[in-house]
């Protein structure tokens, strides 16, 4: 058979095999990868090879979920894959513009970001353009650490700073904001005191267990349901029995079922961007973290068909 040279070769990886492209006209959610960390982190380094390793996972997701979602999500809106954006690890002011421009360039065509990280500080960025962009932005962080840690001289930006910033910078509505699923040691004093004082909400893992994901779910559903909504997503929130490969793993997380079913109930919100962070290829464990990273990225497109109108079951 007849076939041209460019029928011949493969394309780059791409998340899922969605095209590789950065025309957005016809595009409802775009991928976009941050393969950045800060490089202060005491012990593990390595999230700026997240991205990649999630496109390669993503291999063995499948686009049907007859149960659920009986339909091909990327297919419904479109995806692309816009790639990296070019930038250097450890320089992080100059990360910081760079990510801020490739955001802005997607939100500003009215398409949703769904990106991958990367460490936790790859959201200051997205949350100083999301704020512009949306009046009143609520986050639903979900991490086992607030990240609210205040800067200090020689240390002013991590991957622990970033909502100490989008509180004092005003990028956000705190009060409208929720830590969930923090738990575990910190190297400061009063860090509930700390991330109160901005007007942040918390429920910390033990609350969510003892009240039951239901009735948080409900109070989401309440509070948030006429917001623009950013979901920020830590994969420490995970146990490291099912998330090894993360800078800070803390035990006594979420497991893979338990994150997966809270991200599903947050279907019908205004989600107007996802960030899957802190995926660190070099401490995983065959590649699980980052499947795992690639799994919560397909349902945060579910997500997004449902509250587009989106997810009518294909005919057969």
């Amino acid at each position: 058979m007849a076939t041209s040279f460019a029928e011949m070769c493969s394309g780059p990886v791409t998340f899922m095999g969605v095209p590789y492209s950065h025309d957005l006209s016809s595009a409802k959610a775009a991928i976009l990868g941050i393969p950045f960390d800060c490089g202060v982190h005491p012990f593990r380094i390595g999230s700026r090879q997240g991205p990649h390793s999630i496109r390669e996972q993503s291999r063995l997701m499948r686009p049907y979920n007859p149960e659920l979602a009986d339909y091909n999500p990327m297919t419904r809106l479109g995806l692309v894959d816009c790639g990296d954006v070019r930038l250097t690890p450890g320089r992080i002011l100059d990360a910081y513009e760079r990510i801020e421009a490739a955001i802005s360039e997607i939100v500003s065509r009215g398409v949703v970001p769904i990106t991958m990280g990367g460490d936790g500080s790859v959201s200051h960025p997205q949350m100083k353009v999301l704020g512009r962009k949306y009046s009143g932005l609520a986050v639903i962080h979900i991490d086992s650490h607030t990240d609210t840690t205040p800067p200090v001289p020689g240390n002013t930006h991590n991957a622990g700073t970033q909502f100490y910033y989008a509180a004092t910078e005003e990028m956000i509505d705190t009060e409208a904001t929720y830590h969930i699923g923090i738990r575990g040691t910190t190297y400061l004093p009063n860090g509930f005191a700390r991330t109160r004082s901005f007007g942040y909400n918390i429920i910390t893992l033990n609350e969510l267990l003892d009240r039951g994901m239901p009735d948080v779910l409900r109070e989401l559903q309440e509070k948030l349901r006429n917001r623009p909504v950013y979901i920020c997503l830590d994969m420490d929130v995970f146990d490291p029995s099912c998330a090894p490969g993360v800078a800070a793993p803390s035990w006594g997380g979420f497991s893979a079922r338990e994150g997966i079913a809270f991200l599903r109930g947050l279907a019908g919100l205004n989600i107007v961007a996802a960030d899957i962070n802190t995926v660190s290829p070099p401490h995983d464990t065959n590649g699980m973290t980052a499947f795992l990273a690639a799994a919560l990225m397909y349902e945060a497109q579910v997500l997004l068909c449902r509250y587009l109108g989106l997810d009518a079951p294909e005919q057969v």
